[in-house]
């Protein structure tokens, strides 16, 4: 009995040696500290097409005639758009922007009647054709609702500044064979806009962005409008036309890329 005493403190004091160098060479464990999933810079681009549209052309020229109206107030045909941005990831939900877009040249045409002095004149129309492009910045806030098997819908709104440049302005009457033109001219004007989307995640870093964006880009404005036959001069430094509202509906493909 005192034998198994004696073995049992021998095998203690042996424990109580060799557990310090057991423990002087085991690793240190490595805690992982899971980083959040937001938050960071991220650069974006897109490529897409505008679908405008305006309220109406105005000019006092246009009161001249004793009757006056308007086959068709004006149309534009489609148009690419190209936009680069930065922006920056808040938090899950909340990320903002801010991108600058060109918006190439869209065609537009517009015909409106008139009758110049006496009710027995004879009617007689006006084709307008020009184009219309932008320069459109904007700075954009969003809010991500949530993210489905790697789709995030997204909801949001900007403003900011467009130049609209109208080109190429001409005015035909193909009764008379007059006709008339007006210098390239460009304009600032306040612009804002309503987004919607969805984000389809591609890789860790990179989100392929499907977006839809109502646009509102404020007024455009001719130069001078001149007659083609300067023996008929329309009022001297006359303000040209005025397009009143330009709108469009954008539909956009892009890709948002991740700097965190």
């Amino acid at each position: 009995m005192f034998n198994i005493g004696r073995k049992a403190l021998f095998a203690a004091l042996l424990v109580g040696v060799t557990a310090p160098a057991f423990a002087a060479d085991m690793p240190e464990p490595i805690i992982e500290v899971e980083q959040p999933s937001y938050g960071g810079w991220y650069l974006r681009g897109h490529i897409g097409m505008s679908n405008q549209r305006i309220k109406g052309l105005e000019s006092p020229l246009f009161d001249i005639p004793s009757e006056h109206g308007w086959y068709d107030e004006g149309s534009f045909g489609s148009a690419p758009t190209f936009g680069l941005g930065v922006g920056y990831q808040f938090n899950d939900f909340l990320r903002g922007d801010i991108t600058a877009e060109y918006r190439g040249a869209a065609d537009f045409t517009a015909q409106d009647w008139l009758r110049a002095t006496a009710p027995t004149d004879p009617v007689t129309t006006n084709n307008y054709r020009g184009r219309k492009s932008e320069w459109l910045f904007l700075a954009n806030a969003y809010a991500d609702v949530g993210t489905f098997y790697g789709i995030t819908p997204y909801l949001g709104a900007g403003i900011g500044a467009s130049r609209n440049t109208i080109s190429g302005f001409t005015d035909t009457n193909p009764q008379t064979g007059g006709g008339a033109y007006a210098a390239d001219k460009s304009r600032w004007d306040l612009a804002w806009a309503l987004h919607a989307g969805l984000g389809i995640k591609a890789t860790e870093r990179m989100t392929i962005d499907l977006g839809y964006s109502f646009v509102n880009l404020g007024d455009g404005q001719t130069g001078e409008l001149k007659n083609v036959d300067p023996s008929f001069p329309f009022p001297p430094a006359n303000d040209g036309i005025r397009f009143k509202d330009i709108t469009s509906h954008d539909f956009k493909l892009g890709v948002r890329y991740s700097l965190n």
